[in-house]
């Protein structure tokens, strides 16, 4: 696998983020922009125009992500994803999110494998710039994944990225290297993996069980280690003054998008990416663990969405127990 993508994940990857990350730690082929929800109105909201604005995406490779069940609406969202200058575009079939589900989209349409069928031949006809497919195997069992493969071959995909899992399983139970590999074996388009890739040892495995698929997409992993990348192809280990540029940076440049430190630090999404309890042990990376910061750290994010409160209390205990946190200077 020689391509390396880095995952959408919404609330987290926007254009703050992939801009400090690409100055830092680099080595990504493509960012996939977290998804963009067309509404009646045809419009984009403020958060999706900065995130798909050229001058947010300069010196890397941008793709935006579309999630909608509705043709009509993929194709006007399309249209002005061209006038920004795009020339590839990405469907979410995969997010698992309850709330998405229950609209129908995302993993959610994987339920609906003829009305799926019906959808993908319009965009495919209709869109005159290169389509990619993030996808899940199933919503209620990996059976679905069979009948799911048949009707992505019939259209000429840019790639199709899978998450070798259910909808149901959410980020739970293992990928699916079995269904995976069946992909492997029968797909028709080019394909790039998706799922559990944290540490080098990791995407190791997945490299040398599928030599034959050119790419990988990661995502928590990256979050709980931002120089996951370098070490793979490089073999760098991550540096403490790096990952303090990079967060400061990060810190700098969200002050600047909500406007102070105070309002940063009661700012919900700042709260949402600050130190996780998945993040890494001092087994798997002993420079990052033990690092101290005069504030919980943007670096080790959750992506799950847990209230502000939760989010807190899980912060503060886990850095008492993890980090020695002085006032912010």
């Amino acid at each position: 696998m020689e391509k390396f993508y880095f995952a959408p994940l919404e609330g987290i990857s926007g254009y703050v983020y992939r801009k400090a990350y690409e100055h830092y730690f680099g080595g990504i082929d493509k960012y996939f922009i977290p998804f963009i929800k067309p509404n009646q109105k045809g419009k984009l909201s403020s958060r999706e125009k900065n995130d798909i604005l050229p001058m947010h995406n300069q010196g890397m490779c941008a793709v935006p992500q579309i999630l909608t069940n509705s043709a009509e609406d993929f194709i006007k969202t399309v249209e002005r994803l061209q006038e920004y200058g795009y020339e590839e575009v990405n469907l979410n079939l995969g997010c698992p999110s309850k709330t998405v589900v229950s609209k129908g989209r995302g993993s959610g349409f994987l339920a609906e494998p003829d009305r799926l069928n019906a959808f993908l031949e319009e965009i495919f006809n209709e869109t005159p710039i290169r389509i990619s497919v993030k996808t899940r195997i199933g919503k209620e069992s990996p059976e679905e994944w069979i009948r799911l493969l048949e009707i992505y071959n019939q259209y000429p995909m840019e790639e199709l990225i899978i998450h070798p899992r259910i909808q149901t399983d959410f980020y739970k139970n293992t990928p699916n290297l079995e269904m995976f590999e069946y992909a492997v074996k029968n797909s028709k388009n080019p394909l790039c993996y998706n799922g559990d890739i944290c540490t080098k040892e990791e995407y190791e495995i997945i490299c040398n069980r599928f030599q034959e698929v050119p790419s990988v997409m990661i995502g928590r992993g990256i979050l709980k280690n931002p120089g996951l990348v370098r070490k793979i192809r490089q073999g760098i280990p991550v540096e403490k003054d790096r990952i303090r540029a990079f967060h400061d940076e990060l810190y700098r440049e969200y002050q600047e998008v909500l406007f102070g430190e105070k309002t940063v630090l009661e700012n919900p999404l700042f709260w949402k990416q600050s130190l996780s309890p998945t993040a890494l042990t001092r087994k798997e990376a002993p420079e990052i663990s033990t690092f101290q910061h005069r504030i919980p750290t943007l670096l080790y994010m959750n992506i799950f969405s847990w209230g502000e409160a939760t989010i807190q209390k899980t912060v503060i205990s886990y850095a008492q127990r993890a980090f020695t946190i002085s006032p912010p200077i």
